[in-house]
């Protein structure tokens, strides 16, 4: 039947009727398109013949609809019949000049749906005689040579790589095409061998690129065919990335030469130059190095090559009288429009550009040197290369802000440093930009002032003034675009928030009126950005209550009569909506006690807007500013409806929504809780229980902060019978669990020190409650370790809220449990040693006889729990009495061998708490500690090294003048486990916050790091991890050391093959490789260097041959190599990129790797974390590589997705 229908249709796709045949031919399409639909021999014949002659049609539109048949038809019908229908259509191409160009599009269109490789290879097989006999016959005009051209381009593209054997012969017929009359047709040879450059092989491309230096070598070439090899030269680069590396040293000069020696009139060929210099910069990063100097040169050159124009300096004057006139012959309209300079000027911008992105390591030398001459350069008078000076740039900030995030400027060779001298400059040349006529150049000049305030956020504080008329002439101009305006309010934000109030004050009355006319504004993205800057300039206006310096009441009402108007208007965008009502919030917590008249008419508004599903979070976030307010503004007409409003929410869904409500509820108890009724309490206390669990512990925290808000009223008998029916039980509960701690445990203490004090409340059955809660239930067996330190902590606020008297109760209660259960329940004992220990830290318990005794008398239990516990413990109740306790702690680690590592543990809690409260020991005690400290370095129990380092590390943050000294002194000790401990002991005293240590420590830091070179494998490893920790916390302080340290640190990234050994295991082998930990803390330090040091780590020499191998290693070294690659992806994209094709075959290998049939649960679940791992970094690749990647990372991509397995995990990666 199907094909009763088919021979219908194709009868009329031969009739007279041109309707008919359109209509035919559309119901062709629709029956190929259908899944079920199958053709056998005969109509497969018939079909092909048919919408071959169908392309000839003299109606455009039905031969249009033809070559849309060829989609579904290249994958229904057989491959002979495919092969046969490209043979005819190449022989029209070649033959039938009426009808090329159809023939043309519908042989790319079947080369575009090939997705078969044995059709690939017929088809190639066809077709590329008669396209290289199209391309290379003399007989063959230059229309059949484009066609041709541009269908082998798209062979080439997707089955370049089938194709190794043609290679040559393609070769030498498209090289003899780039010396060919027709620009057009050398053009397409261009494209066409950069597409087959991706699969040579590297000998073919050496050829390649010989073949084309040589001819530019040749002085006696027409300058149209040397502007063409110098394409080429781009084109290949671009095409293969890093494996033009080899290449730079023979090109290079050439190019540069060109540069400088060509002809005035010859500026294409100068910009095609500077075009593949910018392609070698971003693809060749680590091979351009010896260049970049002298590319640099070159582009700040070019940047204001302007030979048909000069400059009488008019630009320069800085006197801003001739503001407003109108330009009359000034000379930025020169016009000429044979001159193309202009294209040379944004060839060296972009090629600057890319030195910028590329070169992070440069970025000193380029404040020098390209820093002044682009700000120079914003005067051009090109309107798009200007865009381009502007976002060269932009890209010159950008890389400032990457280099020194986390950084200080003190040093004066830091890029913001340099960049803060400049600003000056900048700020004259962004002036004289503000006061031109184009609206483009406005926006590009408020892009760079955005951009400068994100990466130097106080620089302006100086140049205010001048900037003012600017921001006030782009949004009242009737000329301004919608787009200006938004750029101009997102700037004037960005300054409002990141510089001091009182920097604006004298300007205040010149910025509100163009602002508050911008509220008024009808298009919402204006209207929304001006309500933001309304919302800064409230807090400008009135930086504190007093308001003390500046008359702030004249603004009051102007602002708040504009929000006001969008606040109750209905009709507009939900982002004006929000904003208006944030907006109205700050007034009225600001502005309060100067709208007596106007509240009881804006804050039934806002409460109208909390009924609102769309709006009602940011109304309820509005509340929270309101009742912040140090005005305690009255909120009488809308309190009850409000908190009545807020109690509901927190039953809804919404998470956010939820949390904001928590937040305002505690804000509106502290500042209004007398104005609440106990009733109300209730309500919200029964809903507050539902909140309390360790699946969120986020809402915990605020839900337990809340509740010890509503029991600070302690006259109120109600609210804590209701804590203690409904949320106590809750709390006990949380308490159990193993996910407890942070801001949820601290709220969770809080609360049990609130509730003791609450009316009507037992200190003894809370107390009970809590200790009973540690007892192992029937249910869930016994309680978790973690659980056991937070009812400790519980216990011991608990007792310290209840008074002296409890609290010595429940000392002896507990030294009880100690002396007479110690071989019966050690759970109990457990959870003894841990309360005394907390309650010890916070309390004096010298009043207590012997508790020392009685606590170390369980260092002898055969649990190992209860002598942790216990070591623990001592060293909590030293840190409440230093000078009882202490010397206790040191005798005895002199007189008891057996137990001396719990002994340091105790030892090390004491110091770690000193060092917390920068609290001083007693000068007679340091010497001990020291001396016994040292004379544990060289233990061969790593555990006891371990614990040594972390308390010399703590010591030295207390005592930094003594320790120093003493630590460099031992790094070159004979003993190597001395050594790695003194340099692990200076990692534990970095820590981020500015030490006394950091000025005594930096001169001595690189007696620490260089131990990086020691010949013992542990010594290296604590060096590196040293490293980790400076880059991590304190990155300054290494800087200037790094150029060094990185090939150093990079070599223990390699594999030794003298640390990997055999061990015979009897049956069967074991290799075992010492160097595994070493290499991984290695990567590891890398991975923080790329956060804090980018500017030092030149990622070209790491990524290979460093990283590759990498990620070819050992499962443990993988993971953070995968890592790595996302953040040079995300951070270096060019060095990547240029790389892109060896990193494939190590993640293909990794993607691909299937565990052994026996394989533990254990190493399949490893290996399925580890293919996720890759396929996250292939993710990040995938982002960067746009349309021009390499081939290999191409097919990788098409095998990962074509995967059943790797396509789901992928596309679930991606969407994360």
């Amino acid at each position: 039947m199907a094909n009763l229908a088919m021979t219908g249709i194709l009868e009329k796709m031969t009739g007279k009727d041109k309707d008919f045949r359109y209509m035919a031919t559309s119901d062709l399409l629709n029956e190929l398109n259908k899944d079920n639909f199958k053709a056998d021999s005969d109509l497969e014949i018939k079909l092909t013949s048919i919408i071959i002659q169908q392309l000839d049609d003299v109606a455009g539109d039905v031969s249009g609809l033809a070559v849309k048949c060829l989609v579904p038809l290249v994958k229904k019908v057989s491959e002979p019949r495919v092969v046969e229908m490209t043979n005819k259509l190449c022989e029209k191409l070649l033959k039938d000049k009426e009808h090329r160009d159809i023939a043309s599009i519908a042989l790319k269109t079947i080369i575009a749906e090939i997705s078969t490789q044995s059709l690939a290879q017929s088809i190639i097989l066809s077709i590329l005689p008669q396209l290289v006999k199209g391309i290379t016959d003399p007989g063959m005009n230059h229309e059949i040579k484009c066609e041709c051209l541009d269908n082998l381009c798209d062979v080439l593209h997707k089955f370049g790589n089938l194709m190794a054997t043609d290679h040559e012969l393609l070769l030498s017929a498209l090289l003899s095409q780039l010396s060919y009359n027709q620009a057009s047709v050398r053009k397409k040879t261009v494209s066409c061998i950069a597409s087959l450059a991706s699969s040579l092989s590297d000998d073919l491309l050496a050829k390649v690129t010989a073949e084309v230096v040589q001819k530019l070598r040749n002085k006696g070439t027409k300058s149209e065919m040397t502007r063409t090899n110098i394409q080429m030269i781009g084109a290949l680069s671009r095409a293969v990335g890093y494996r033009f590396g080899p290449h730079l040293a023979d090109t290079v000069p050439v190019l540069i030469n060109y540069c400088t020696s060509a002809s005035e009139n010859d500026e294409e060929l100068r910009e095609y130059s500077l075009q593949a210099l910018e392609s070698f910069l971003l693809r060749c990063p680590r091979d351009i190095s010896p260049y970049c100097d002298e590319i640099l040169h070159l582009n700040l050159e070019y940047l204001s090559y302007d030979p048909n124009f000069t400059d009488n300096m008019e630009e320069d004057t800085d006197d801003e009288t001739h503001e407003e006139e109108e330009d009359d012959g000034s000379a930025t309209e020169y016009t000429d429009d044979e001159d193309v300079s202009w294209k040379v000027r944004r060839a060296a911008a972009k090629c600057l550009s890319a030195l910028i992105v590329s070169r992070p390591e440069m970025l000193s030398k380029l404040y020098g040197e390209a820093c002044p001459k682009l700000i120079d350069r914003f005067k051009e008078r090109e309107e798009n290369v200007k865009m381009d000076v502007f976002n060269t740039f932009i890209e010159l900030l950008q890389q400032t802000g990457n280099v020194t995030k986390g950084q200080n400027d003190i040093n004066e060779q830091s890029p913001r440093w340099l960049l803060k001298q400049e600003v000056p400059k900048i700020i004259r040349s962004i002036n004289r930009q503000l006061r031109e006529k184009s609206i483009k150049t406005k926006v590009g000049t408020f892009s760079v002032l955005k951009e400068l305030v994100v990466v130097l956020p106080d620089c302006l504080a100086d140049h205010i003034g001048s900037l003012i008329p600017g921001i006030e002439k782009a949004l009242n101009d009737k000329s301004s675009t919608s787009n200006l305006k938004i750029e101009a309010l997102i700037f004037t934000r960005l300054v409002l928030e990141s510089h001091n109030p009182s920097v604006f004050h004298p300007y205040i009355k010149a910025l509100s009126s163009p602002v508050l006319s911008a509220v008024g504004e009808r298009y919402y993205k204006v209207t929304a950005e001006a309500l933001r800057v309304c919302g800064e300039l409230v807090r400008v206006v009135r930086p504190n209550i007093e308001g003390i310096g500046f008359d702030f009441k004249p603004y009051v009402h102007p602002i708040y009569n504009a929000i006001m108007s969008r606040l109750t208007n209905q009709d507009q965008d939900q982002e004006v909506k929000e904003c208006a009502i944030s907006c109205m919030g700050l007034v009225v917590s600001t502005f309060g006690d100067n709208l007596d008249a106007e509240l009881p008419v804006c804050l039934p508004v806002l409460v109208d807007r909390m009924g609102n599903e769309i709006t009602r979070l940011t109304a309820v976030k509005a509340f929270a500013v309101i009742a912040a307010s140090p005005l305690k503004i009255d909120l009488s007409c809308v309190l009850e409806q409000v908190i009545a409003e807020l109690t509901a929410f927190l039953r809804k869904a919404n998470r956010p929504l939820r949390q904001a409500t928590l937040g305002t509820l505690n804000s509106l108890i502290v500042a209004y809780g007398d104005k609440i009724g106990a009733a109300a309490y209730e309500v919200i206390i029964v809903e507050l229980a539902t909140l309390i669990s360790d699946s969120d512990l986020h809402m915990t925290a605020l839900a337990l902060e809340l509740c010890c808000t509503l029991m600070a009223d302690r006259s109120s008998p109600v609210v804590g019978l209701a804590v203690r029916s409904k949320v106590l039980l809750q709390a006990l509960t949380l308490i159990r669990s193993s996910l407890l701690q942070g801001q949820a445990l601290l709220a969770l203490q809080n609360f049990f020190a609130s509730l003791v004090h609450s009316a009507n409340t037992s200190f003894d059955a809370l107390l009970d409650s809590l200790l009973l809660s540690a007892k192992p239930s029937p249910h869930s067996g016994g309680v978790a370790k973690q659980a056991l330190y937070s009812i400790a902590q519980c216990v011991a606020v608990l007792c310290l809220a209840a008074g002296a008297q409890q609290c010595s109760s429940t000392v002896k209660m507990l030294t009880e449990i100690l002396k007479y259960d110690s071989t019966t329940n050690s759970a109990k004992q457990h959870l003894a040693l841990l309360c005394l220990g907390e309650i010890g830290r916070r309390k004096d318990l010298g009043s207590h006889d012997h508790i020392e005794n009685i606590v170390i008398e369980s260092f002898q239990s055969p649990f190992e729990e209860i002598k942790s516990a216990a070591s623990y413990a001592l060293g909590n109740i030293a840190v409440g009495n230093l000078l009882k306790y202490l010397p206790f702690i040191l005798d005895q680690i002199d007189n008891q061998q057996k137990k001396q590592y719990l002994l340091l543990h105790s030892l090390k809690e004491v110091i770690v708490r000193q060092s917390v409260d920068k609290a001083e020991f007693p000068d007679s005690s340091v010497e001990k500690i020291l001396n016994l400290l040292f004379n544990h370095c060289e233990s061969e129990e790593e555990g006891v090294r371990n614990v040594v380092a972390e308390c010399l590390g703590k010591i030295a943050l207390i005592e930094p003048a003594k320790l120093v000294p003493a630590l460099k002194e031992r790094t070159s000790s004979p003993a190597a486990f001395t050594r790695a401990t003194v340099v692990i002991a200076v990692k534990y005293s970095i820590v981020e916050r500015p030490e006394r240590i950091d000025e005594i420590l930096y001169p001595e830091i690189s007696s620490f790091l260089m131990l990086i070179k020691d010949h013992d494998r542990h010594v290296r490893r604590a060096a590196v991890l040293v490293l980790s920790t400076f880059a991590h916390n304190k990155p300054n302080l290494i800087k200037g050391l790094l150029p060094e340290l990185l090939p150093l640190l990079y070599d223990q990234t390699v594999i030794k093959k003298e640390l990997i050994r055999t061990v015979d295991l009897g049956p069967f082998k074991h290799i075992v490789d010492d160097g595994l930990e070493l290499r991984k803390a290695a990567f590891e330090c890398v991975d923080t260097l790329l956060d804090s040091c980018l500017d030092q780590v030149n990622p070209s020499s790491f990524i290979v041959p460093h990283l590759r191998s990498g990620l070819d290693d050992h499962y443990d070294v993988k993971m953070p190599c995968h890592l790595i690659l996302s953040k040079l992806a995300d951070k270096c994209p060019s060095a990547v990129l240029a790389v892109l094709d060896s990193l494939v075959d190590p993640l293909q290998k990794t993607i691909n790797f299937k565990p052994k049939q026996d394989a533990v649960k254990q190493e399949v679940d490893r290996n399925e974390d580890m293919i996720r791992s890759a396929l996250r970094a292939i993710a990040s690749l995938h982002r960067i590589s746009g349309g021009d990647c390499s081939l290999k990372f191409k097919n990788l991509m098409n095998e990962i997705l074509k995967s059943p397995a790797l396509g789901d995990k992928y596309v679930s990666i991606r969407n994360e």
